[in-house]
């Protein structure tokens, strides 16, 4: 028994341990599915571009090794990548014109002059050519030499051509357009005047080395990750992370591949895509999935070309006008039997919304029945979506159209819809709304909803009411004066996730991500792809795994996350449950200290063994970080302090103790 009760407490602080190192960190979920590019490096290392992701393989070792933000690159998103073999290192170009060099020990250094340059035109590049110790960029507007060695941007040669590839043949730079033909300058004229490039040939098709040995050796690795990088859609159930691209509105058609993937425990599993062949449509723009509470192997998931059901991770079913009451916007084209939304309510019924359609537009799917409650106040709205049952039984969901935004509460149990079409907040200033993003519920049974004017709010006893007020929550400004400002004013908001502190995360068109406080009025963290490990400030979608506090951001450049300080809070606080880590801590941590088991909103103070104070806040969920300083900001001395915490309402004290060596 002594032997078990040893190897628990092992396994025990081996993880809590991984769970500290963990508090404030980012991770990349990138794809390395399809390799475009491979270039030998120096030994033994292959580097592989792999659907705008990195990854080196040694052919020696067979060991294989990502790159992202996380762990040394600049960005994210490569076009090309190539080897020099005389500087002995990796030039790499993302798409948005930023480059790095990467040496064979995996050191990065960044060269953002391309990048950050003012210009009116077009910076892609097009293609990569060596020269020496020089690197020359074929770009949409001419070339851009880069030294390798020295790791800056040598000279940049505005040709006013869009060149495809360039090359040196006898002192001569070779420019090849499709478009324009090829021109050419000698090295000894001023390459940097315009006039000196001349036309002398038509374009010929580049000579490229042969790398089929190479690809044949990477197509059978696995450097994992997911299939695509396309995340519009993210829910957890069950605490695993399922998730689809989306890819399709009124607006636009993006014909994402039709990817179920699921995330859990560093795992990925892809449910069946190869559809089409058996339905005779495209399985694309996969908007919404939702899994039956009652049975988690029945999965539905909808998107553009109607609903589908799988059985596990293999196809079962598709769902179509012509063997359901779903309706298609062209009468008999399956391509266009629009369902944007979808979701189930706790009694395995699955609720589904029908777009574009002249009849049935709100449905419902139960043990292989249909039922219709469609409403005369749905009838060909452009694009019905984002629905969510909340705590009331209320089915929540809205039109994100320009022409016609809407908000719909529909009464499941009366079967009643109440539509809000304008919206005036309670100063009674109406608010000019034309996208609406995801609608959600805090732990204070509010409901939030995703505006381009910013997040607005239908607070918990107004939800009950025909007509509620909209709330924009004022933030004062704290200057002596008794202004305050709306929350998020004018900040178009996408997506809303609470996590188990009640904070929001809201996720945002073009401005990153915000952190609000549990009070709604204090931001915490405002994250962006330059001031953190964001992958890119559109956000696409948010999931928090209530289990660990980790948040997960499905951008359009693919799915990053970060690891929060809010786990899930205990129903009960006792000594058995509240504990902190790491403990010991020792003179060489410099991270977050980090007390779990607590109960929501529960009472925090660290004390000296002598009772006096040196921290106190409110937990976060179950969990309350400390930064081992005092009440100063200066680092305690060693010795043993005492954590003392409380419910909300003072009740059920409860004590742990740290150690700490400094």
């Amino acid at each position: 028994m002594k032997k078990i009760a040893l190897a628990f407490i092992i396994i025990l602080l081996s993880t809590v341990s991984m769970l500290a190192n963990g508090i404030g960190t980012w991770k990349n979920y990138l794809s390395y599915y399809e390799p475009t590019e491979i270039e030998k490096g120096s030994g033994n290392i292959l580097y592989v571009l792999a659907s705008n992701g990195l990854y080196t393989y040694n052919t020696n070792d067979q060991s294989l090794q990502t790159f992202d933000k996380v762990n040394g690159l600049s960005d994210c998103t490569i076009s090309h990548i190539k080897w020099n073999k005389n500087t002995k290192n990796l030039i790499i170009v993302y798409d948005n014109a930023n480059i790095d060099i990467m040496y064979g020990n995996s050191d990065i250094v960044n060269i953002p002059d391309y990048y950050s340059k003012s210009m009116t035109g077009d910076k892609t590049v097009n293609n990569i050519y060596i020269y020496g110790k020089h690197a020359l960029l074929a770009t949409a507007f001419g070339i851009v030499d880069v030294n390798m060695e020295n790791c800056e941007i040598s000279n940049t040669y505005n040709i006013g051509i869009n060149v495809d590839y360039c090359y040196i043949n006898n002192n001569t730079i070779y420019a090849a357009s499709k478009r324009n033909g090829t021109y050419t300058c000698s090295m000894s004229q001023n390459m940097l005047d315009k006039n000196n490039w001349k036309r002398t040939a038509n374009y010929t098709a580049q000579k490229t080395e042969d790398k089929t040995e190479l690809f044949n050796i990477v197509k059978t690795l696995k450097p994992g990750g997911p299939k695509f990088n396309n995340f519009g859609f993210m829910k957890f159930t069950n605490g695993q992370l399922y998730t689809s691209g989306a890819g399709y509105n009124i607006l636009q058609d993006l014909r994402l591949p039709g990817c179920i993937q699921v995330y859990n425990n560093n795992d990925w599993t892809f449910f069946e895509d190869d559809i089409q062949k058996q339905t005779g449509v495209s399985f694309i723009d996969i908007n919404s999935v939702a899994v039956n509470p009652l049975n988690s192997d029945t999965v539905f998931a909808s998107g553009r070309t109607g609903l589908y059901q799988f059985v596990k991770t293999k196809f079962y079913k598709h769902y179509s006008y012509d063997n359901s009451p779903l309706v298609s916007v062209y009468d008999t084209d399956k391509n266009y039997v629009v369902i944007q939304g979808i979701t189930y309510n706790a009694q395995g019924k699955l609720w589904i919304l029908n777009s574009m359609s002249n009849t049935e537009n709100l449905l419902a799917y139960e043990h292989g029945a249909w039922s219709k409650y469609s409403k005369n106040e749905l009838k060909a709205m452009a694009n019905l979506c984002n629905p969510f049952i909340d705590s009331r039984n209320y089915l929540w969901f809205c039109n994100d159209n320009w022409k016609n935004p809407a908000i719909y509460k529909y009464d499941i149990n009366n079967n009643k819809l109440y539509t809000y079409t304008s919206f005036e907040n309670q100063d009674g200033t109406t608010l000019n709304i034309t996208k609406i993003g995801n609608i959600t519920e805090d732990l204070n049974n509010n409901i939030w909803i995703g505006t381009d004017v910013g997040p607005i709010l239908i607070e918990q006893n107004e939800t009950y009411k025909d007509i509620p007020t909209f709330t924009q929550v004022k933030v004062p400004r704290n200057d002596g004066t008794n202004y305050a400002d709306y929350l998020l004013n004018g900040t178009s908001i996408r997506n809303i996730a609470i996590d188990n502190g009640n904070r929001k995360w809201f996720g945002t068109e073009g401005n990153g991500v915000f952190l609000i406080s549990n009070d709604n009025i204090n931001q915490i963290k405002h994250f962006t792809k330059d001031n953190s490990h964001l992958l890119s400030n559109s956000i696409q979608s948010i999931a928090i795994n209530d289990n660990t506090g980790e948040v997960f951001f499905g951008t359009d450049k693919g799915l990053c996350s970060y690891m929060s300080d809010a786990s899930k809070a205990a129903e009960v606080m006792n000594k058995d449950n509240v504990y902190a880590y790491p403990n010991p801590v020792h003179p060489d941590y410099t991270g977050l200290i980090t007390v779990v088991g607590l109960s929501m909103n529960a009472d925090v103070k660290v004390v000296t063994s002598s009772g006096s104070l040196v921290a106190q806040g409110r937990s976060n969920g179950g969990s309350f970080t400390w930064d081992g300083n005092d009440l100063s900001g200066k680092r305690v001395a060693s010795g043993i302090y005492m954590v003392e915490a409380a419910t909300e309402t003072g009740e059920k004290g409860v004590v742990c103790k740290i150690a700490i060596v400094n």
